[in-house]
């Protein structure tokens, strides 16, 4: 199994009363209550924990987000060119770039081609539909998007295998005439395709397309319908079943020497639901074209401010969040054995993606709960089954 470090870098220190006031803690908090002197030590920090990750031999994962206490991370393809020049050893996954947000997919082709070039080929591209506040944030209409979400990974793919000069594309939402990045990819045809979804639909199609996926703070029970509709769709499309090295699980994490000290730190991380989650109905209930019309009568019909399934995580705390398979957090052992009990409910994941940075977790926490994963958990999980490759992609 391979492990990959996730940091949202989070900026936590806007007073309560604020965020108590606000309607929204993403998109429309002003950015006067982010103190640049601050978050610059924040990325100083987040940054030397993806160097410590590439000494212990643990992946790391870039990030995107906006305007928001969230997560710092505006702009991935920075910290992808940031990670790919400082880091010599480890995998970088982007997860990712918002692509349904972004105007021009062979401009990010360009950037993930860049960033796999200066890291020597250690890249991996992870593709999110985005939504909610990241869609008036990006000055993105929302109607339409999982279509944009489709055919944009199809012009980035065209941009990063195009080797014979000038192609072009002309579909529903995107019209470039003429396709032909400086560099392409350093890893050939291109870098491996994740995409991030707990849709059973969306699924299905990246099971067809071969793309890892990962689900991220799910737990076990979405996880499997995710993960069998993959698999059925690999079935029905007669291609090859999928090994676990398909699958990637994302969980809140915090290790410590005892239980006590792994729980505390561990519940650090819960600063990401019950404070970062919080976002106005206008973004996410009352969003046009953000959820599917046959949907759009039972969200609306809710009695919940938001009317999404993050809106039942926010106030959680550290032993229900346990239970329900999108925290783990404990001594080596006991992480590993609720690693391990989340694994056989979802019938196996090669990938475990583990936030050991939220909230007002510190530096020396982050780092320590970085070492005991590499050090004492990763060695006890399962190695990875591998999918055997079609004609197809074999040739691809």
């Amino acid at each position: 199994m391979q492990a990959w470090y996730h940091c949202e870098n989070t900026y936590p220190f806007v007073p309560q009363n604020v965020l108590d006031a606000a309607d929204s803690v993403r998109a429309s908090l002003p950015n006067r209550y982010c103190d640049p002197q601050i978050a610059a030590r924040l990325f100083e920090e987040c940054l030397d924990e993806h160097l410590y990750c590439d000494e212990l031999g643990i992946n790391i994962v870039s990030i995107e987000h906006h305007s928001g206490i969230n997560s710092l991370y505006g702009a991935s393809p920075m910290i992808l060119g940031i990670a790919a020049r400082q880091t010599k050893n480890v995998r970088i996954l982007s997860l990712g770039t918002l692509i349904s947000v972004r105007t021009d997919p062979v401009r990010i082709a360009e950037e993930y081609a860049t960033a796999d070039v200066i890291s020597k080929g250690r890249l991996e591209i992870g593709f999110v539909k985005s939504g909610d506040s990241e869609m008036p944030s990006g000055n993105a209409n929302p109607v339409g998007f999982v279509d944009r979400f489709w055919e944009a990974i199809d012009v980035i793919k065209l941009a990063l295998t195009s080797r014979d000069g000038p192609v072009s594309w002309e579909g529903k939402h995107y019209t470039h005439r003429h396709i032909n990045i400086w560099p392409g990819p350093y890893q050939l045809p291109h870098p491996p395709f994740w995409a991030a979804t707990g849709d059973p639909a969306t699924s299905a199609e990246i099971g067809r397309r071969g793309y890892i996926n990962a689900l991220v703070l799910r737990g076990p029970e979405a996880s499997k319908r995710a993960f069998d509709a993959y698999k059925q769709a690999r079935r029905e499309a007669a291609l090859p079943p999928p090994g676990t090295d398909k699958f990637a699980y994302a969980v809140l994490c915090g290790i410590g020497d005892t239980d006590e000290e792994g729980l505390a730190v561990g519940s650090k991380t819960l600063w990401f639901l019950n404070t970062s989650l919080k976002q106005a109905p206008q973004m996410s209930k009352f969003l046009p074209g953000r959820n599917p019309p046959e949907m759009a009568p039972n969200i609306w019909r809710t009695t919940a401010a938001r009317g999404r399934p993050a809106d039942g995580l926010i106030g959680i705390n550290a032993d229900t969040a346990i239970q329900r398979g999108i925290l783990v957090a404990g001594n080596p052992d006991t992480v590993a054995r609720q690693i391990m009990e989340i694994y056989d409910k979802v019938d196996g994941f090669a990938h475990l993606i583990f936030i050991g940075r939220s909230g007002f977790l510190t530096h020396e926490e982050a780092k320590k709960t970085i070492r005991l994963m590499s050090k004492e958990v990763l060695p006890r999980l399962p190695a990875a089954t591998i999918t055997p490759e079609t004609v197809a992609q074999a040739a691809e």
